[in-house]
């Protein structure tokens, strides 16, 4: 029989994280529609638009294996604030570097920002820290949900601020700025003691988990991984040349606005039943359901490049990582330790945000340079899918066909 666990304190954080992830979390967006726009305006060569946007990506990846483990001995309080500080600096030099026209400025500025897009991934699992296993799927979903705000703040204040300064996306990097010191204030709210696992055991804080190889040799770990670094990196690939390719096929800013708060809602809507049917249909149900679901968002995109066309596959795109990847950190949290969570979380986000960066700097290269007209480019993003999707899918069946004692 499963001893009780009151969640009323898992609750509190949740609420906390949910906040963060609305308010901190609405500056993702707004970077994400003009970065590889302010990228093209600077860059001497068109393929190298979205290079900020990677430079972004790249530095959750790089930040990810020092910050999980920071915030293991130091809690995870401090280690958000130190997210919402590199935002700050972030956007301040991104801001400074598009008033003088420094393109490796703003790529520096770029670099900080992904601090800040690190310490965001760790709020899914700070909402699982103090909770019970039977919590566990749903907080991470709630979590997760907070992006709803974010979805419709992010690209609706980009709007009013974008075009506010003589120099276009000037005024977004510094709202961005201000966001982050005023958002960080509430992380004094969470309650999350320091050491492992949010248990103060000693014996359980000087427990010593597997090593990283031992690790690597776990199949739930491995596809969990895997299923969760190619949602992540499909949703990246598409998400970064949606502005460009919206914009080059002869629609407005504002409409790539209006696409990308369309997507980012589906990347969220969604969390609010993820986690229950986790719980009801097992997790590798809902990430196989994630992978077809993007795969459809593939098939809109190559049927066509009108607004419905774009709406309809970020729609699709976004409900597709939600369930690819709540249902990999699900899977992930269950499948290691207390005190492996440092080891596991930062290698886990490594992995994922190195494949993100890739697909983000791949992105620019697809879409201004695979072909000569913007349709051609999307296409190009488009079919790219295909072989990511065929790894996860097969990765997925592999894990279920293994005899369960494996397992």
């Amino acid at each position: 029989m499963t001893a009780y666990v009151d969640d009323t304190r898992a609750k509190r954080n949740v609420a906390v994280l949910v906040m963060a992830q609305a308010i901190l979390g609405a500056q993702m967006p707004m970077i994400f529609v003009i970065g590889g726009l302010a990228g093209g305006m600077l860059a001497s060569n068109p393929c190298l638009a979205t290079l900020p946007i990677s430079l972004i990506v790249f530095g959750s990846m790089t930040t990810a294996p020092w910050l999980s483990p920071l915030m293991q001995r130091n809690g995870r309080r401090f280690g958000f604030m130190i997210g919402a500080f590199g935002g700050a600096a972030g956007a301040l030099l991104a801001a400074y570097g598009l008033y003088t026209g420094s393109f490796l400025t703003l790529l520096a500025g770029s670099y900080l920002t992904g601090i800040y897009m690190s310490a965001q991934g760790f709020y899914r699992f700070a909402a699982t820290d103090v909770a019970s296993e039977e919590f566990q799927p749903k907080a991470i979903s709630y979590v997760m949900a907070g992006g709803l705000l974010a979805a419709i703040i992010g690209p609706q204040l980009n709007k009013l601020v974008q075009d506010a300064y003589v120099v276009p996306f000037v005024g977004t990097y510094l709202s961005v700025a201000a966001m982050n010191l005023v958002g960080m204030l509430l992380f004094l709210g969470l309650d999350l003691p320091r050491g492992t696992r949010s248990d103060p055991e000693p014996a359980i804080a000087r427990a010593k988990g597997r090593s990283r190889a031992e690790l690597l040799r776990d199949p739930r770990i491995v596809v969990a991984i895997i299923c969760g670094m190619v949602s992540y990196a499909l949703m990246n690939l598409v998400m970064t040349s949606t502005p460009l390719a919206v914009v080059g096929c002869g629609f407005s800013t504002n409409n790539a606005n209006d696409i990308v708060t369309a997507h980012v809602l589906a990347m969220y809507v969604p969390s609010f039943f993820t986690g229950h049917l986790i719980a009801r249909f097992g997790v590798e149900r809902i990430l196989a359901a994630g992978l077809v679901i993007l795969a459809g968002a593939g098939l809109v995109a190559l049927s066509g490049v009108a607004l419905t066309n774009f709406f309809v596959a970020l729609i699709l795109l976004g409900v597709g990582w939600n369930f690819g990847f709540i249902g990999a950190t699900s899977m992930l949290t269950s499948a290691h330790r207390p005190e492996e969570r440092g080891a596991v979380q930062g290698m886990n986000d490594m992995i994922v945000f190195g494949m993100v960066t890739v697909a983000s700097l791949a992105s620019g290269g697809l879409m201004n340079c695979a072909g000569g007209t913007a349709v051609e480019g999307w296409s190009a993003v488009n079919l790219a899918m295909v072989p990511f999707l065929v790894l996860a899918g097969g990765s997925l069946i592999w894990l279920v066909r293994l005899p369960r004692a494996v397992v």
